[in-house]
């Protein structure tokens, strides 16, 4: 039995029946099934059922960000700019997936040599709470689009999300089967990543839950691409615009209730611009208004569950006790529901949680250092690679820190670090490998097949 409990009210909203062993084995039989009809049908009567998809999708967008807010405490307007992203991805792989697979021509002594790119089969989607439909359509647009068939193993807390993206599909005129969601707990994830009919896996979660899975399709000689946690720098240098800085960073720390495995987390700033661009920080972190995430005036709501809102305060009382100092927040409200405030630590140096580890929640860690040279030195003290950002009014400055200075996936100047459909997305280190979305995403769980006509 799966619950989907309202972390707001702390009231279960439903409860959902979990997939048999059995009834597993007939979805994946099915799926698969259906892989060999799928990958014989045209770019063009995929791309057809995938702007279907998004147009349903913003049809509905209100109503599925609703379905977030209660089932996982994501504000509205969070919401449906989700869903909006999502009707993009489909919209960005039907017009380009079939360019983006074309053969590609290798001249060699062969009379005719190519690269043809095909589809693997049936791959199973491992995948997290936080973005409930974004993470899904970010792997279900590219993979479906090239041939691929997939099933679904959502996060056990928003079981709701995972049955209402199954019926989206089909209700956008998929054929029956090519994507299905199983409503199982991750101990059963093992037993599909080694079923026959499962070629690949793709997860999106923490650094723990993907060496679990690289382990175990690993000893089942599967390919899988990983997105996981991260501890994103984002260096404030001397010359950099403080105020719009701060604005960004603020909003890249509390979207989503810091909630985001690419939010900022670790504020290095420079000794000669610290005071005035911590005074700016604050004051933006400190306009948050949390609450109820039904709310419109509400711009951050709770954490999705009530333990992980004590997980992460457990990092900020362990921090302090090594010597952080609060700055902003840093106290548990009383209130009912997973609520934590904006919060600001300061002093914080390696060896304390909110240095080492991800904050998976509204906190922010704020390091002072000399200069660039060390700004650059302590980002990269890490052992997660997924974003860092730079903030500087010297774009080529900016530019060749990005390029050649942060060891992370995603290097943004100026702006805090996204995802877009156009832009593979993806890390290093612990925060994962292969890559996600633009033309390197699609390729990933295809066979890239040589052909050589003598």
């Amino acid at each position: 039995m799966l619950k989907s409990i309202n972390p707001t009210t702390g009231k279960t909203v439903k409860t959902y029946e979990a997939h048999t062993e059995k009834g597993i084995e007939k979805i994946i039989n099915s799926v698969d099934k259906s892989w060999h009809h799928w990958r014989q049908s045209s770019y063009s009567e995929r791309a057809t059922a995938f702007q279907n998809l998004s147009t349903l999708l913003r049809s509905k967008k209100e109503e599925l960000a609703l379905l977030m807010a209660i089932e996982m405490g994501k504000v509205i307007n969070e919401g449906i700019s989700e869903i909006e992203k999502c009707a993009w991805v489909c919209e960005y792989y039907a017009q380009n997936a079939e360019s983006f697979l074309e053969n590609e021509i290798i001249q060699n002594e062969a009379s005719r040599s190519f690269v043809s790119f095909q589809p693997l089969g049936t791959v199973l989607a491992v995948m997290p709470w936080n973005f409930p439909f974004w993470q899904v359509f970010r792997f279900l647009a590219p993979t479906l689009m090239a041939g691929n068939t997939a099933v679904l193993k959502h996060a056990s807390n928003v079981p709701g999300c995972a049955v209402a993206i199954e019926e989206l599909v089909r209700e956008a005129g998929f054929p029956e089967n090519v994507f299905r969601t199983l409503l199982i707990g991750s101990n059963l994830v093992e037993n599909v990543i080694k079923h026959n009919a499962i070629k690949a896996v793709s997860l999106t979660g923490s650094t723990s839950a993907g060496k679990s899975v690289a382990a175990i399709a690993g000893s089942v000689l599967k390919k899988c691409v990983l997105e996981l946690g991260g501890s994103d720098p984002y260096l404030i240098l001397e010359d950099a615009d403080l105020e719009a800085a701060a604005k960004i960073c603020a909003k890249s720390r509390l979207l989503n209730a810091g909630q985001s495995c690419i939010a900022a987390k670790r504020f290095i700033v420079v000794d000669e611009v610290y005071p005035e661009f911590l005074e700016h920080f604050t004051h933006e972190m400190n306009t948050a208004h949390f609450g109820d995430p039904c709310e419109s005036e509400t711009t951050m709501g709770p954490m999705a569950r009530i333990n992980l809102r004590d997980e992460l305060h457990q990092q900020v009382v362990e921090s302090v006790k090594k010597g952080a100092e609060i700055i902003l927040g840093g106290e548990i409200p009383n209130r009912k529901g997973a609520f934590y405030p904006p919060t600001i630590l300061e002093s914080v140096t390696s060896g304390m949680p909110a240095y080492d580890e991800e904050l998976f929640g509204p906190v922010a860690a704020v390091i002072r250092v000399k200069d660039e040279k060390e700004a650059i030195k302590t980002a990269n003290e890490t052992t997660f690679g997924l974003g860092a950002a730079v903030f500087t009014n010297d774009l080529k400055r900016g530019e060749i820190i990005a390029e050649f200075k942060l060891e992370a996936g995603c290097c943004f100047v100026n702006d805090f670090v996204k995802s877009d459909p156009r832009l593979p997305f993806g890390g290093i280190g612990e925060s994962g490998y292969g890559r996600e979305l633009s033309t390197h995403g699609i390729k990933e769980f295809m066979n890239v097949k040589t052909v050589v006509v003598k």
